[in-house]
């Protein structure tokens, strides 16, 4: 089976992604090696890689990494991963992170409402991606035999366990909202989304080997 990308997003892996994955620092590659882990072993017992991506707000490092996961394990025939995110509270999904992963090549339908459920897709051959702000513990997530991964030192600490959890791993992201209402708040944003593509392309990479 071939995968394809939206053009503009395969053109952002190919001319952003995949150079930036040079750069990931060996000591974020510790983190990331655990979660391709667990994919790995979860496709030799046959059963299905549940990964929900969680932070205090579930409402920008949480969704990207989500997206990107999703994204990297369907480009690299992962079909047995399923992707997730949660806070430990809900707010909604940041008009600045959904505005970064439209400029990445995403394709997204933006609904009304004060925690609206984005359709956010990646490619045409494959079901768009719901996200919406929910704690991690919602009906829509998995309730057991998933990785939690913490991507927020505040959900990290505040959520010491994670009922359910097979395995738990600690990836966290600074938070692109210190730069909001400043001039550099969307390059802020472009540079986290990035850094989790980068990530997580790596991740699928390792675990598709």
């Amino acid at each position: 089976m071939e995968f394809t990308l939206h053009p503009d997003l395969q053109r952002y892996v190919n001319e952003h992604v995949q150079p930036a994955m040079a750069a990931i620092p060996a000591e974020r590659k510790g983190s990331l090696d655990l979660i391709a882990a667990f994919v790995k072993e979860r496709r030799a017992a046959g059963a299905t890689a549940d990964l929900t991506f969680i932070c205090t707000h579930n409402s920008r490092r949480s969704h990207l990494s989500q997206l990107w996961a999703a994204t990297a394990a369907w480009s690299f025939g992962q079909d047995h991963v399923r992707t997730y995110s949660g806070g430990t509270e809900a707010t909604a999904f940041n008009p600045r992170a959904v505005a970064a992963v439209e400029r990445a090549g995403f394709q997204v339908v933006k609904p009304d409402g004060k925690n609206p459920v984005y359709e956010v897709s990646f490619s045409k051959d494959h079901a768009a991606e719901r996200c919406w702000s929910k704690k991690y513990n919602d009906a829509a997530n998995p309730q057991k035999d998933f990785c939690a991964i913490m991507t927020c030192s505040e959900a990290d600490k505040n959520c010491p366990i994670v009922f359910g959890a097979l395995d738990r791993i600690s990836l966290p992201y600074n938070d692109p909202k210190e730069a909001d209402n400043t001039p550099g708040e969307a390059a802020r944003y472009d540079e986290r989304c990035l850094q989790i593509a980068a990530e997580l392309w790596y991740v699928m990479q390792q675990a598709a080997r």
